[in-house]
């Protein structure tokens, strides 16, 4: 799903909204889960996931290209860790996907 997908389908679950609304409203959080993790914060949204950032130290690299060895600086990365809602909500629909699967193929072999 893209941002404007996003805004979309806001918009037309809550029609009392207009659509800059709902544009403003979703620039704002991913506003605010920036500014955080900029900060060096966590940021929860309960039943969803958990945004931080996770420190890459300095190393030595190697170009793949010549071989030469190049020092690698210390970098920091945004990390994204499920909820447990919505890591249920996943398996369970894992786990559909996988019985649809096996109702078909079994359909199959018993087709002449």
């Amino acid at each position: 799903m893209t941002r404007s997908e996003l805004v979309q389908r806001l918009w037309e679950a809550n029609r009392h909204l207009t659509r800059l609304d709902a544009e403003i409203a979703v620039t704002a959080v991913f506003d605010e889960i920036t500014a955080a993790l900029s900060r060096g914060d966590r940021v929860e949204v309960r039943g969803f996931g958990t945004f931080s950032v996770r420190k890459r130290d300095a190393r030595t690299g190697r170009n793949p290209r010549t071989g030469d060895k190049i020092a690698v600086h210390e970098k920091h990365h945004p990390f994204f860790k499920t909820g447990k809602e919505l890591h249920r909500r996943l398996q369970t629909q894992d786990t559909a996907r996988r019985q649809v699967g096996r109702t078909r193929s079994a359909r199959a072999m018993i087709r002449p």
